[in-house]
């Protein structure tokens, strides 16, 4: 396949990808009603981290297909932490929220160093929501309602965006964010599946 087609494939269907990836997490939790195992830090982190990423690609004028699941994936982050706070009983609290990343999202472009420092953090900040997830998982050891879809799904897109990133802008400091991103969507994918396995044993074990 030609090196053109092989981008033009992974741009849409990571956007394609992107344009669902949460979906089967929000049905998981509509379904269960509870939040047990899944993590409102880690969704706070991933969500600051996709605005300053966003921001950072718009900011500097870079081509639209390397960014344009994100506005879509911070929507359905959006979505996500609204059904959390609903069944966590902490409704309330969505108003704070919004005021805090519409704020920030204002605060970003004010100085040309604000973007740049804040990128330089961006990786810091995505890769502490993967261990918030982690930590969760760990204490409850449960992965009832985390949806693994949603995480395998998360894994291919940061995949494809390595091979985006290199042939397009080959920007060192988002090639690595992608790099060390799909390594831990890997590990919290491999941590849910291993406590819906041990679950699964446990009830048959129980019949």
């Amino acid at each position: 396949m030609h090196s053109d087609q092989i981008l033009h494939f992974a741009n849409f269907s990571t956007l394609f990808v992107c344009m669902v990836l949460k979906f089967p997490q929000i049905f998981v939790l509509i379904r269960a009603k509870s939040t047990t195992g899944i993590s409102i830090n880690s969704l706070l982190l991933e969500l600051t981290g996709f605005i300053v990423f966003v921001t950072y690609q718009m900011y500097y004028d870079y081509p639209i297909p390397t960014y344009l699941e994100y506005p879509i994936l911070i929507a359905q982050d959006a979505i996500l932490l609204l059904l959390i706070l609903h069944y966590n009983g902490s409704r309330k609290q969505s108003l704070i929220y919004a005021i805090v990343f519409l704020g920030g999202w204002q605060l970003l472009t004010v100085e040309k160093w604000i973007i740049d420092f804040a990128m330089s953090l961006c990786t810091f900040i995505s890769a502490g929501s993967k261990f918030a997830q982690l930590q969760c998982l760990w204490q409850s050891k449960d992965s009832g309602q985390v949806s693994a879809l949603t995480w395998a799904m998360a894994t291919y897109t940061c995949f494809a965006r390595i091979y985006t990133t290199t042939v397009t802008t080959g920007d060192m400091q988002i090639l690595v964010r992608f790099i060390i991103m799909t390594v831990l969507n890997s590990w919290v994918l491999a941590t849910v599946l291993y406590y819906k396995k041990s679950a699964g044993d446990i009830q048959k074990k129980q019949e």
